[in-house]
């Protein structure tokens, strides 16, 4: 990634931009501090050093910490993600979100599909990621006071999954999409208090419960449409602000869905010089569904047409969402599904966004974990019309609009490949990480 020598400075605590000097600084003094350390072990017993060394290259990865993984995520939906998915993919971390509502509503985290697939695949050797979802933007819902009664009893049913999750998962994220999550009045004024408080909370039970260090590091949730500037205000510095003032916070998510890759940037111009260096950031979701949405009323490619009118009875007139909504309701092959995309000037122009954007994350040296959505679900496929946003675009495995034809699931067209292309040795490696600081 290139660096702006005049606008990459981090703002100190006045807003003011720190000079890129100050940056490369401090990187070398974090970096001395680490040589440091690792030479003040030279004075440990000989037996000590000998279980690390035999350990080293099991945990090398996990030492520092996940750094510029790129993952599979499964939101709400692990429907068919399994550990021959993911190997086929060549995946080793898998994310998913809890809706914090059925946990008030009584339901046990342990049979709830996300907590437990997640788990699931943690025994099998897959580093997770579980984001705690509070949904606080539906009509009548409001974001409860911490100090309220309401409060309570979002706290309990955290409680609730912390004994399910900590020391079990490798990351958790205190929020989804939380801007997006709550009722636009409410960012500026009851957003950031709620979700500190909880992430207090996250850091005071994880303290209590696992006192000599716990395997769950910790984040803050993600911020949304940082390519629109009615989205930024004093609630998205404050939220940024809390991560770098919390110790016990390794970093936060971002959600980048955005129309094109300039766009997708605008994400990191805003929150790489705010973030503190010694955090990192987490990208869950990315995708174009919202330049793939703007699509849905063009009409199908003509060569397309040509080419499978009689077999799927398409027309020069069909639209593109009703071209989805025959794949949906009568599958492709996988010729045709990679033939319509290929021959779609706007998915064409734009198929290796996924492979370009997760190379510019790793650029910056500060992100942990890239999680790209790995499977279509039901939700994504019902209900087809012009309106629908085109999350089955989006997925690695296309199972519900293309033909299984024996062996694996269909793969997404380019999208696939480049997911797999992208996968190094690194983090490949068993997970076994150290102790989150308490």
């Amino acid at each position: 990634m290139e660096i702006n020598q005049d606008t990459r400075g981090r703002p100190d605590r006045g807003g003011n931009l720190v000079s890129r000097r100050w940056l490369l600084g401090a990187s070398a003094g974090a970096f001395l501090a680490v040589g440091c350390k690792e030479e003040s072990q030279g004075s440990r017993p000989d037996s000590e050093k000998k279980t690390e060394a035999e350990d080293a290259p099991q945990n090398r990865a996990a030492v520092v910490g996940p750094s510029g993984v790129l993952g599979a995520n499964f939101n709400e939906d692990p429907t068919r993600v399994d550990k021959a998915a993911l190997k086929a993919l060549g995946a080793t971390w898998v994310r998913g979100f809890v809706l914090m509502d059925t946990i008030k509503d009584g339901t046990d985290p342990l049979r709830q599909q996300a907590i437990r697939k997640l788990l699931e695949l943690r025994e099998q050797g897959f580093g997770t990621i579980l984001a705690l979802k509070f949904q606080f933007s539906k009509k009548g819902q409001t974001v409860p006071s911490p100090t309220g009664e309401e409060m309570k009893a979002e706290l309990a049913a955290v409680d609730e999954v912390l004994r399910a999750v900590l020391d079990k998962v490798d990351i958790l994220t205190v929020g989804n999409e939380p801007f997006l999550e709550t009722h636009e009045e409410e960012r500026l004024t009851k957003l950031n208090p709620f979700y500190q408080e909880v992430a207090k909370h996250v850091i005071a039970y994880r303290k209590k419960q696992f006192p000599d260090g716990c395997r769950t590091h910790l984040y803050m949730g993600a911020l949304n449409h940082l390519d629109d500037p009615e989205m930024i205000s004093d609630a998205t510095r404050d939220w940024i602000e809390f991560v770098n003032e919390t110790p016990q916070l390794d970093g936060l998510d971002i959600h980048p869905h955005v129309t094109s890759a300039q766009a997708a940037q605008k994400y990191l111009d805003y929150v790489l010089p705010r973030l503190d260096d010694d955090k990192k950031f987490l990208v869950t979701e990315f995708s174009l569904v919202n330049h793939y949405e703007k699509q849905m009323t063009q009409t199908i490619p003509a060569d397309f047409v040509d080419a499978y009118e009689e077999d799927l009875d398409i027309t020069r007139e069909t639209k593109v969402w009703q071209l989805l909504k025959l794949a949906e309701e009568q599958p492709f092959t996988q010729k045709q599904w990679n033939d319509f995309l290929r021959m779609s000037s706007w998915f064409e122009s734009h198929k290796h966004f996924m492979r370009d954007e997760a190379r510019k994350y790793r650029e910056t040296d500060q992100l942990a974990v890239a999680t790209y959505g790995v499977m279509q679900g039901k939700a994504m496929v019902t209900g087809i019309d012009e309106d629908k946003k085109p999350w089955m675009l989006n997925t690695l495995y296309v199972p519900l609009t293309v033909q299984h034809e024996g062996g694996e699931l269909p793969h997404n067209y380019t999208v696939f490949d480049d997911f797999t292309s992208l996968q190094r040795e690194q983090d490949r490696l068993p997970v076994h990480p150290t102790k989150a600081h308490v």
